[in-house]
């Protein structure tokens, strides 16, 4: 078994028994999200630690798009719901890189790919191909794409 999982499985019991709401309630969404892409597909499996980050970096942007959408609708006791649950969330997966350090990979991996001579569309995918193991769990994917048409001059 992923070792993450054990401990998402170990503090939620602690979190019970501290009578913490929050954070129980918020283990409890993650490990069901964690065994629903255990058993999604033909087979069952057991997920690896980065499925298991993987499927942790989805319920944070989730929470972090409710947040936002419940911020426009001026809805902010459930928008700092979702917030608390993000912190929650968070604690369990790698830190974040910085926009510097991210945009360093990019800038590395469109000189790899501009020397190859690919250009447009084909150009997007190659950087991305080369970015995305790189910063897998620690950088926003939308962010990333972002960062690569810029410097691609998409």
């Amino acid at each position: 078994m992923a070792e993450l999982k054990d401990r998402l499985q170990s503090d939620l019991t602690a979190s019970i028994k501290g009578r913490d709401e929050v954070k129980s309630g918020t283990l409890r969404m993650v490990l069901a999200a964690i065994t629903t892409e255990e058993v999604s597909g033909k087979e069952a499996r057991e997920l690896t630690d980065d499925d298991v980050i993987t499927v942790l970096g989805r319920e944070a942007k989730k929470r972090r798009e409710a947040a936002e959408a419940y911020d426009d609708a001026s809805r902010t006791e459930l928008a700092d719901k979702e917030r608390a649950e993000l912190v929650i969330i968070e604690e369990y997966l790698p830190a974040q890189m910085s926009a510097e350090e991210v945009r360093a990979i990019v800038d590395a991996a469109v000189a790899e790919v501009a020397a190859s001579g690919a250009e447009g569309g084909k150009a997007m995918g190659a950087v991305m191909k080369i970015v995305q193991p790189k910063v897998k769990g620690r950088a926003d994917g939308g962010q990333v794409a972002a960062l690569v048409k810029s410097a691609l001059g998409m």
